[in-house]
């Protein structure tokens, strides 16, 4: 719970700098101490059908909230999860959220 809320904190850090543009999150960071990892314990599978998806961000009004990864049935038979990354562009970085392919 500690290197969650360490983790928390870090992302708060990283939003003092948001910029708000056509519903996108835009986020400079400053370089500085490398953040610790979290270390998640998956539980069980539901099914052999369900699919981890990971840990990621969400946009939550002007910033990002950590939404913990979770077990999900696929939409549709042979759909494959495309995880979530950041996105370098001209004015930051954006998160760019996970999906089904």
């Amino acid at each position: 719970m500690k290197t969650v809320w360490k983790s928390l904190m870090v992302a708060a850090a990283l939003t003092a700098a948001v910029n708000v543009s056509e519903a996108q999150i835009v986020i400079r960071a400053r370089l500085g101490r490398p953040v610790n990892r979290v270390v998640v314990r998956r539980p069980p599978a539901p099914s052999p059908a369900h699919v981890w998806v990971d840990e990621d961000w969400r946009p939550s009004g002007r910033t990002y909230a950590w939404h913990g990864g979770y077990w999900a049935a696929p939409p549709r038979p042979h759909a494959v999860w495309v995880p979530g990354h950041w996105d370098h562009r001209r004015h930051g970085y954006v998160w760019v959220q996970g999906y089904w392919r």
